[in-house]
């Protein structure tokens, strides 16, 4: 009988409850709580990126930005500050004549309709490199008055461990990019557009 009696008064001590509840919830409170400083952090070091880019391709847009663009891309690195620590700033720069040509493939006769370009196809190189691209741009800041495509990757360690714990890389990488005109200094070259069938 005494032992009934243990069991039910057991069975309705309430003394820590909060103290076991505590200990099933905590675990999936800390691991979103992670995950919100991490997403806080990639959206800071993206909001820090995209002004440090604007930056730099508005300065090179400028007839001084060909001659400076190590100088510029170093900018971008000091801009992150703090951010930039142990991390891998990759920054590439394309030329088009114009903006309705950033990131299109050299145009080609597609002979089959396969929607590829094919050996023996004909394509126009405007990138005057002698073969077919699926971008035609040409690396560098060109020259007056062209379009150039400025973009930065950064790739840094995690700087909160919810990653590791749920078996994802330990590294992010973030990209910004900008599209601007280079001033116009001087007339722009003339556009190259030669016909290969390879």
């Amino acid at each position: 009988m005494l032992q009934l009696g243990f069991i039910r008064r057991a069975a309705q001590d309430r003394r820590g409850v909060t103290a076991t509840e505590f200990g099933l919830i905590a675990p999936t409170f800390i691991m979103l709580l992670l995950g919100v400083f991490d997403m806080g952090y990639n959206v800071y070091a993206r909001a820090i990126l995209d002004g440090a880019v604007q930056k730099a391709g508005r300065d090179s847009a400028l007839e001084t930005g060909a001659d400076s663009i190590g100088t510029l891309d170093a900018k971008v690195t000091e801009n992150l500050g703090p951010l930039a620590n142990g991390a891998v700033i990759l920054p590439r720069r394309r030329n088009y004549r114009d903006f309705a040509k950033v990131g299109l493939p050299e145009d080609f006769e597609d002979k089959n309709s396969n929607g590829q370009r094919d050996a023996g196809e004909c394509f126009t190189d405007e990138n005057a490199n002698g073969t077919w691209d699926a971008d035609l741009g040409k690396e560098g800041v060109g020259n007056a008055r062209d379009v150039v495509l400025y973009t930065v990757t950064m790739t840094y360690q995690r700087k909160f461990p919810l990653y590791n714990m749920i078996g994802m890389s330990s590294t992010a990488s973030i990209t910004s990019a900008t599209v601007l005109r280079n001033q116009p200094y001087a007339d722009q070259g003339s556009e190259t557009k030669e016909v290969i069938c390879t």
